[in-house]
Parts: C-alpha cells; sequence; structure tokens
C-alpha cells in the first residue's frame, strides 16, 4: 500500500470509531432510562370490556411443516368465544405442509371452531401479501398474528385486548419468549442478542412515548389502524416495521407488554440464523430510506425524532463493524510512532464509548435476568458478532440501493430445550458455500493484525486483535458442521419432496 492508502484507511477508521462510539452511547442512554423504570411502580390492567370484541387470528405460514400442527393446536384453544372468534391459516406452501394443516383444520372445525385455510397461487408480496389477502375476507375488529413457531398461550387475547382500551391505541406487542435458548451455543447467543430489544429498548420507547415497532408476531392490531396507515406493503423486507411507522405516524399509539410472554423457536442453524438476520438488516435501512424523509419533515418532538433515526438505521452498525475490521492492519502499521500518551487521549475514549459500552449494555441485561442467560452466552457474543458481521453488512448494503426483495424464511424445526434437531432439517439447505469461501479469506486477513502485535511484543493488543480470528473460525466450522451434516442427511434420509432453498425463491 501506498503512504495516501494507509493514511485514508487510518482516517476513516478513526471517523468510522467516531460513528460507531454515538450507538454505543446511545446504549448507555436506554440502560439508564431501563434501570430507571425498573424503579417505578407497574400501571394497572385494565379489564376485560363487558362485550368481547370479534377477533382475527391470522397465520402467515410456508413450508412449515415441523411446526404448523402445534401452532394451530395453540390458536385452537385461545380463550375466547367461538362466535367472536376467527382463525386464519395463510397457507402459501409449496410441500407437504398443507396437508398437515388441511388435517388440523378439518378436526378444529369439527369441534366447533372458525377455521379458515386460505391458500394463493403465488407468493405475491409474500408475508405482507398473504397478510393483506387474508384481511380482505377477515371478519374481526382486532387482528392477532402469530408466526409458525410461536406457541400463544390460552390467555392471550384475554391478556392483550383490554389494553385497547383508548380509541387511539393500535396494536399490542408482546414479548417473545424463547423456548430453545438452551438447545446450543448458538440459540443461547441469540437469546442474549434478542432480551434486550424487548425488555430494554421496546420498553424505554414505549414508557417515553417514542416510537417502536410491532415485531411480526406474537402483537394485535386494531383492523382500523392497519387500514388508516395504508396496509400491508411489500416494498420492504420487513413489512412489520414499516406498518409499524406508518401507523404511528398517521397517530397511532403502541403499547408494549413485557410482564406478558409468548414462546418462540429461535433459528437452530447458523445458516438460519445469519438469513434472518441479513432480513432484517436490509429491510431496517429500506425502511429507514422509505419512512425518514417525511418522519424527519412533522412536527414530531425531538426525541421521537432522533430515537426513530437511531432505532431505523441501527443495523448500519454492522457495515462500520466490517469497515473498523478491514482498515484495522493499514492503520496499526500506519500508527506505528505513536506512544501510550496519544493512545490515552483517542483510542481509549473511543474503546470506551464502543465495545464497552455496547458490551455493557448486554452484560448488565444478562445480570438483572439471570434466569435467562449465563456468562459463556456474553463471551461468545462478541465471537459471533464478528464472524457475522461482514455477511450481514452485505445485507445492509443491499438494503441501500434497493426496494423489496425475495422473503427469505426461517425454517423452524419444533426444537424445545435441549431436543435434537431432527436429521431432515439439513434438507432445507441455504447459501452456505459463497460464505465459508468469504470468511476463509477474512480469517487469513485477521491474522495480519495479531501477527503484527506479536512481532512487535505488542502484548497488550493481542486479547483484541485475537477476537477476530475466533469469530471467523467459530463461523467456519459451524458452516462446515452443518454442510457436513446436510450431505449426510440428504444420501441417508427419506423425506418427501426435498426444497432447497434454490427452489423456494422460484416458487
Amino acid at each position: 500500500m501506498t503512504p495516501e492508502l494507509y493514511t485514508a484507511s487510518t482516517i476513516i477508521h478513526f471517523s468510522v470509531l467516531g460513528a460507531l462510539s454515538l450507538y454505543g452511547l446511545h446504549r448507555i442512554w436506554l440502560l439508564l432510562n431501563w434501570w430507571l423504570l425498573r424503579r417505578s411502580k407497574p400501571q394497572p390492567v385494565p379489564a376485560l370490556p363487558e362485550y368481547l370484541p370479534a377477533v382475527t387470528v391470522q397465520l402467515p405460514i410456508f413450508n412449515e411443516r415441523f411446526v404448523a400442527e402445534r401452532l394451530l393446536d395453540a390458536v385452537a384453544r385461545l380463550d375466547w368465544p367461538a362466535d367472536r372468534l376467527e382463525i386464519q391459516v395463510l397457507d402459501d406452501s409449496s410441500d407437504d405442509t398443507s396437508e398437515i394443516i388441511a388435517k388440523r383444520v378439518a378436526h378444529w372445525r369439527e369441534q366447533g371452531l372458525r377455521l379458515r385455510h386460505i391458500r394463493r397461487s403465488r407468493r405475491d408480496g409474500f408475508k405482507a401479501g398473504a397478510l393483506a389477502e387474508g384481511l380482505k375476507e377477515a371478519r374481526g375488529q382486532f387482528v392477532a398474528i402469530f408466526d409458525a413457531d410461536f406457541i400463544p398461550a390460552a390467555d392471550f387475547l384475554q391478556q392483550t385486548i383490554p389494553h385497547f382500551n383508548h380509541p387511539r391505541v393500535g396494536m399490542v406487542q408482546t414479548r417473545w419468549g424463547f423456548c430453545n435458548a438452551d438447545h446450543s451455543w448458538l440459540t443461547g447467543v441469540q437469546s442474549l442478542l434478542l432480551g434486550p430489544h424487548f425488555s430494554i429498548e421496546h420498553q424505554v420507547r414505549f414508557q417515553k412515548g417514542l416510537f417502536f415497532n410491532f415485531n411480526g408476531t406474537a402483537g394485535i392490531w386494531r383492523r382500523e389502524a392497519i387500514a388508516a396507515a395504508g396496509g400491508w406493503q411489500a416494498d420492504t423486507v420487513t413489512e412489520d416495521l414499516d406498518l409499524s411507522y406508518r401507523a404511528q405516524l398517521a397517530g397511532w399509539l403502541f403499547v408494549y407488554l413485557d410482564d406478558y410472554e409468548v414462546p418462540s423457536e429461535l433459528p437452530v442453524t447458523l445458516a438460519a440464523f445469519r438469513s434472518q438476520q441479513q432480513r432484517w438488516a436490509k429491510g431496517s435501512v429500506q425502511t429507514a430510506r422509505k419512512i425518514l424523509p417525511q418522519l424527519l419533515s412533522r412536527n414530531l418532538p425531538l426525541a421521537v425524532k432522533c430515537e426513530a433515526l437511531t432505532h431505523l438505521l441501527a443495523n448500519i452498525c454492522w457495515l462500520l463493524g466490517t469497515v473498523i475490521f478491514l482498515t484495522l492492519y493499514p492503520t496499526i502499521v500506519y500508527r506505528i510512532g505513536v506512544g501510550p500518551w496519544q493512545m490515552l487521549r483517542l483510542d481509549l475514549p473511543l474503546f470506551i464509548a464502543t465495545s464497552c459500552a455496547i458490551m455493557a449494555y448486554f452484560f448488565v441485561y444478562l445480570t438483572a435476568n439471570r434466569g435467562n442467560g449465563s456468562l459463556w452466552r456474553f463471551l461468545l457474543l462478541p465471537v459471533v458478532s464478528i464472524g457475522l458481521a461482514p455477511s450481514i453488512s452485505l445485507a445492509v448494503l443491499r438494503g441501500l440501493w434497493s426496494t423489496g426483495g425475495f422473503f427469505e424464511r426461517t425454517p423452524k424445526f419444533g426444537i424445545t430445550g435441549k431436543s435434537i434437531l431432527p436429521r431432515q432439517a439439513f434438507l432445507y439447505q441455504q447459501k452456505g458455500l459463497s460464505y465459508l469461501l468469504l470468511n476463509s479469506l477474512l480469517l487469513l486477513y485477521s491474522l495480519l493484525p495479531l501477527s503484527f502485535a506479536w512481532q512487535r511484543e505488542t502484548w497488550y493488543a493481542l486479547p483484541l486483535f485475537i477476537l477476530f480470528p475466533a469469530g471467523f473460525l467459530a463461523v467456519i466450522l459451524q458452516e462446515l458442521q452443518e454442510l457436513l451434516t446436510g450431505f449426510r442427511s440428504a444420501d441417508t434420509e427419506a423425506f418427501p419432496q426435498p426444497v432447497s432453498q434454490s427452489e423456494l425463491s422460484e416458487t
């Protein structure tokens, strides 16, 4: 590299670190507000209305043979008058899931429940299209939505409907629980990543009157709010986030219930987890492009605008982290003569505001919720994040210049606790070889800063630098294990109508 490139890399490195420090400081702000909220008295729960309203429950399903029956059975047991409860199974499946659903729908119809099995010939609009199609025929004043891997309790409607006591409340979101957080190190890390999103972010935003989002499932809408906001739209791959902001811009209020949990299943393979995170990252950036111009031009409180900016652009931090990693080696080479005093003035404050602040956010949450995790999840979190950051960054870049796109489902397999993953699960192959190659190249590159520090005996830098190869190596090993298991499963297991991700994308 030329001296000019070393200089440019260093400037980019510290500029991006400065931008990422704003995200870290925002995590500290969330923590402080959350800690204060924990001391406040809980709000009284409203009573059920005397006349129970009509409710439509929508179940968007696509190729979920392992969990479809469990979902239908759970929803069928909802404690609500049968004449005011309608269940729509929005089934876009291209495998034998439809047969499983048809049998279970017939069973519950015999029990007197009103179930509709709605099939479409094309997956236009993906999940958003299915929800919109079902809404055309829905009879309910309120619409509850559950993804295939969720297991709502019988009292879900009794616990959520009372919070629509104010006529401007448009949506009530409940907290996700994770029935398979202990299945593996991967699901354990995911539970730590997602837990604060609900218990800290949603809680603080709701209590302070800021915008927050419906999470696509385990929530219930006032049907009027969906219509007033323009309905479900498929020009982003996070239709839930998009509708949430449009509804709140239209004046609807949202309620978050942290004390009510709906169990769900975390992705159990790295490929599924990565594809889920990529869709969320891409969709949030698409939503930011769509929503922020009108939000910033509205006469809204400054706090609402600032928090919306932080929320909708949060996934750009994956891209910032990748840039920091890519510019790390030329930066340390360029600054070879930097002394301790210069590092104390620049490097240390930035390190505290980025890495320390972000990790403190998760550590405080973990400490306050000992039943939801353990220390090993906390230690693995930065390793996994480093290994996944480049692939998620690619999704962020796609979100910056594209609209809509293919909605790649996250396969679930009915896993609870530490139960064994069925071998057939690996026949749902997702893209892995390209990411395996990418991470292998990045693993080699990540050895350069480590080697440089070792040769110069800069021992204090080794713990930080070793995180990068550890992250890429962990992801590579997990990827290899899943690929090999998938190949063995394909050779030994009989599986009706095996469906690959490439085939799904053509459906």
